[in-house]
């Protein structure tokens, strides 16, 4: 270890354990400095796929000192943009090798693997930011966000909508009373775009250009398959998270975060039949909250493999102009949403079509079975945290600024913990989880503490 980089790990940690130093409040540059040890160098930990925009991200706010990747196609194409950048197929040796010279690291590999690079990550002191879902198992979940308190690093899930300045003002006004009480919640996909539910895999020769022990990682051997890599993989218990842990967190987002949907008390599913390899065609999976401060207790109804809400929740046919002045008909939502969510109060109803919850294009409150122009909506009045941009946040928080809003502990951890759930629901459709999140334990369920509490491959961890 030479004495610069000594200096540099200093300098970050001192910086983001003030809470202040580069940075002041709003976002503004207090000094200017040309310091190097304002740079941020990260280790990208997984660069095809999602993996290339992230790793993006982390090129644009300071520089890419290594990258890992377990295909060497992808690998190949990330060493031409970062040509000095230190190469690894496995993010073990890049931090035990290269450790002292990246401050920071991004997490975009299969779900099976998020918890084992990440703890690994924040247990030698690097900055976290892991891409959705935050883990494969709910006691992950907890786990990596206590590591981020206990070792002081910044940490993110890429969870992109959290940013959106629509989202936290949208959730502030439903907190504020917008809807009302809000007891019920749909929330759909048109996941899975993947095979799942009883798909068998072609086994075949690995290709040259992929390390396949490195794929599985954690999980048990099986031998390699087309219909695992490059994107499949989603469909498999042993690697992903299904549709459901695949979409929530973006999908989910703007609920959890307008009614603090932490915790809840039980869960059920009904889906399509699945021989536990992969996930089932369909689901729809019914969570209950409990009352938390002024809210009521909320149903939330989860839907995907083309199941959708009852049409009966939808507005009746109506024409309207919305807030971007375009005219609408309401009737519309009931045949052509692919996805979104639809809260319910005792004073109104609030849609979010697509995504990202951040989308209030077509955002009305339901009154009388018809929708109202926003223009016509008087909102309460609220106040927001503008975000600077969702991996800016992480980035700016590296070098003193706030915590990002979806840092592992107060946020990203708890949303992953709930969507995670539901599959536990899934896996023994037809009955009722009941759940207790303070010994993270399915009181009646014993069949699936393993899911809960994973069983590690390969003398893998957390």
């Amino acid at each position: 270890m030479t004495t610069r980089q000594t200096n540099r790990r200093q300098f970050l940690q001192a910086s983001t354990a003030a809470g202040v130093g580069y940075w002041v409040a709003g976002g503004v540059q207090a000094k200017e400095s040309t310091s190097a040890l304002e740079t941020i160098n990260f280790g990208c930990i997984g660069v095809g796929g999602k993996g290339q925009s992230d790793s993006n991200d982390a090129a644009r706010h300071g520089n890419v000192a290594a990258i890992c990747d377990i295909d060497d196609n992808n690998l190949g194409k990330a060493a031409a943009r970062w040509p000095k950048a230190k190469k690894f197929n496995d993010y073990r040796k890049m931090i035990e090798e290269f450790g002292d010279s990246i401050d920071a690291v991004t997490v975009s590999i299969p779900d099976h693997s998020h918890a084992p690079a990440s703890s690994l990550a924040i247990k030698a002191g690097k900055h976290c930011f892991t891409q959705k879902p935050l883990t494969h198992s709910i006691e992950e979940a907890r786990v990596l966000g206590e590591l981020a308190k206990k070792h002081g690093v910044q940490s993110q899930m890429g969870n992109q909508g959290t940013a959106s300045s629509n989202l936290r003002k949208t959730a502030a006004l439903i907190q504020a009373g917008l809807l009302g009480s809000v007891s019920e919640v749909h929330v759909w996909t048109n996941r899975p775009v993947w095979p799942q539910g009883n798909v068998q895999p072609k086994e075949g020769p690995v290709p040259a250009h992929i390390h396949w022990d490195e794929f599985l990682g954690p999980a048990k051997h099986r031998a390699y398959a087309p219909d695992y890599h490059p994107f499949k993989w989603r469909g498999w218990w042993d690697f992903g998270t299904g549709a459901l842990g695949d979409m929530a967190c973006h999908t989910l987002n703007l609920p959890f975060m307008a009614l603090e949907l932490k915790d809840p008390l039980s869960v059920v599913a009904e889906s399509a039949e699945h021989d536990k390899q992969t996930y089932p065609g369909w689901s729809v999976i019914t969570f209950e909250f409990p009352a938390l401060g002024k809210r009521g207790p909320v149903k939330l109804v989860w839907y995907d493999g083309g199941k959708k809400p009852a049409a009966n929740l939808f507005p009746a046919p109506g024409i309207f102009t919305n807030s971007q002045g375009k005219t609408v008909d309401a009737g519309q939502y009931r045949k052509v949403l692919n996805t979104g969510s639809l809260m319910i109060g005792d004073k109104g109803s609030l849609l979010s079509p697509g995504d990202y919850g951040w989308d209030t294009n077509y955002t009305g409150v339901l009154a009388n079975n018809e929708w109202i122009p926003q223009a016509q909506i008087k909102e309460p009045s609220v106040e927001i945290v503008e975000s600077p941009g969702h991996f800016t946040e992480y980035a700016n928080a590296i070098k003193g600024g706030p915590a990002p809003r979806s840092n592992f502990a107060d946020y990203a951890g708890p949303l992953t913990e709930v969507i995670l759930l539901g599959n536990l629901a899934v896996w023994v459709s037809g009955k009722k989880v009941e759940w207790d999140a303070a010994k993270l334990k399915a009181t009646n369920a014993p069949e699936v503490a393993d899911i809960v509490r994973k069983k590690y491959q390969n003398g893998y961890g957390i």
